[in-house]
């Protein structure tokens, strides 16, 4: 018996790749970085689970704001050590938390931040311009799933 094979994963499969993309050529053409590790974890939520607290323009754009920030703050006060690298991932769960921006991808934005040695210019890009990027592709991807037919919709 063969099953029935979802058009879902191969659609957010594509979503995934148009939005990297994206960061990818509009970078290029404005000769600036708007790619970092994290929005690929990004993607994965934004695409797979498109209806999650999780994938909105607020948790996405939010969440690598402050975490971004966090870890921008905790190098220039206390340096690159154990604990300033853990203590910026938790102050960063905190604060995304009590602003309601989780966004579990950004997590990983003050370890990125810390450990590359990152100026205050990064918050700008890749951070805020590539999460926009990505709230964006993901909210076009989300349009384009509602207007799906039902009859298609599996």
């Amino acid at each position: 018996m063969l099953r029935k094979i979802s058009w879902k994963p191969l659609a957010a499969a594509v979503g995934g790749t148009a939005a990297i993309a994206l960061l990818l050529l509009m970078g290029d053409a404005a000769s600036v970085t708007l790619l970092m590790a994290p929005f690929g974890a990004s993607c994965v939520i934004a695409f797979v689970l498109p209806e999650s607290p999780l994938a909105k323009p607020r948790s996405i754009v939010g969440g690598h704001l402050i975490s971004t920030g966090v870890g921008l703050a905790m190098l220039q006060l206390f340096g690159t050590s154990t604990w300033s690298l853990a203590l910026s991932v938790g102050l960063s769960i905190l604060l995304m938390q009590y602003t309601r921006t989780v966004h579990p991808p950004a997590g990983a934005d003050p370890l990125v931040v810390m450990l590359s040695g990152a100026s205050w210019s990064f918050l700008v890009t890749p951070v805020l311009l590539g999460a926009v990027i990505i709230a964006v592709a993901a909210y076009v991807y989300r349009r384009m799933l509602a207007s799906k037919p039902s009859a298609a919709r599996q």
